[in-house]
């Protein structure tokens, strides 16, 4: 694949590399001597990213965001991981699943996390469940307009400097056509002064000095049931779709490198085609779901979305003839 870079991204590699020399390692070894990032330093740090345009680089322009195209991204995430992590995260970059917040949470929480008013941390960890997700037991209970909230999440990163939590927690289970029931993961957004929901700083950590882990404790927290992110027993739709979206645009940017470069296959070019189509179909599904019957609304984006995709399956070359294509490639050395 070609990687090589515009002016724009190297302007950009260049402009995040400075702010990194000039404000961010000055104040590594305090840092690494006090095991905190002073407040005023915070600010003061955050305030310059903001001037510099580089606070919230992975969020869309029109929300105020950098608006980053996803190589760019990571040029400025490979400048930005020379400098200690309790600094450069200060030069934030608010969690993407924000991006699914409802009108009223966005007003609430992402606008403000894209401004720098308010900062965010996500809770999933607990002390008897990591990578297994499904296995955790914090609970999310509804109760007339609230849900009910009981657990503990640990090892979860800055919630010390944060206003509020994007918790995942456990709504229920369901039934599966085989195997055992699982649980319903729910996403909910927590503000930190919640009633019974306390933070704590947890054990001391050989690494990454003034980036804090912290311990949740939920007891009989009470969060409305707006805050609830997404859909309920949906908790992982969203990050399904992030994940298809990047494979969809590797594989398209594979079959435009081979273009270019004469080695692409009639096969390369359907796979791009019909995974990228039938994807776009099943996003833009999901997020007329996950807005409920405001997705429908013309007011939003969403039902416009959702209706344009449809056409993308059918036209240069529907999606039976692509798995024809491919199928023929697959078949033909073997003189089918």
């Amino acid at each position: 694949m070609d990687f090589t870079l515009t002016e724009e991204q190297r302007l950009i590699a260049d402009t995040v590399r400075n702010f990194v020399e000039k404000e961010l390692y000055p104040h590594e070894e305090e840092v690494e001597r006090l095991d905190e990032v002073p407040l005023a330093l915070a600010d003061q740090i955050r305030k310059k990213a903001i001037a510099a345009g580089l606070y919230a680089a992975n969020m869309p322009a029109e929300l105020g965001g950098g608006g980053l195209d996803a190589v760019s991204l990571v040029l400025a995430e490979r400048e930005l991981g020379r400098a200690s992590y309790a600094l450069q995260m200060l030069v934030e970059r608010p969690s993407n699943i924000l991006q699914g917040c409802n009108e009223d949470q966005r007003e609430r929480y992402l606008i403000p996390a894209i401004r720098g008013e308010r900062h965010d941390c996500v809770a999933m960890t607990e002390p008897g469940s990591g990578s297994d997700i499904r296995s955790m037991s914090t609970t999310a209970n509804r109760d007339g307009d609230d849900y009910v909230i009981n657990g503990t999440k640990h090892f979860i990163s800055h919630a010390d400097v944060a206003d509020f939590v994007i918790l995942f927690a456990a709504t229920g289970t369901e039934i599966t056509k085989s195997g055992p029931a699982k649980k319903k993961i729910t996403a909910f957004l927590v503000d930190k002064d919640s009633p019974g929901l306390t933070v704590t700083r947890g054990s001391g950590c050989v690494s990454n000095r003034g980036y804090h882990q912290c311990e949740l404790s939920f007891t009989g927290c009470r969060v409305p049931a707006r805050n609830l992110l997404g859909e309920e027993g949906r908790g992982f739709q969203l990050a399904d779709c992030a994940t298809q979206l990047e494979a969809a645009e590797l594989l398209t940017l594979k079959a435009a490198a081979k273009c270019d470069n004469g080695t692409m296959t009639d096969a390369d070019a359907a796979m791009a085609k019909l995974y990228a189509s039938e994807m776009l179909g099943r996003m833009t599904d999901s997020a007329v779901q996950i807005f409920g019957g405001m997705g429908l609304m013309s007011q939003f984006p969403a039902e416009r979305w959702w209706r344009d995709a449809r056409v993308e399956r059918i036209w240069d070359g529907t999606s039976e003839i692509q798995r024809h294509i491919i199928a023929r490639s697959l078949l033909r050395p073997y003189g089918a």
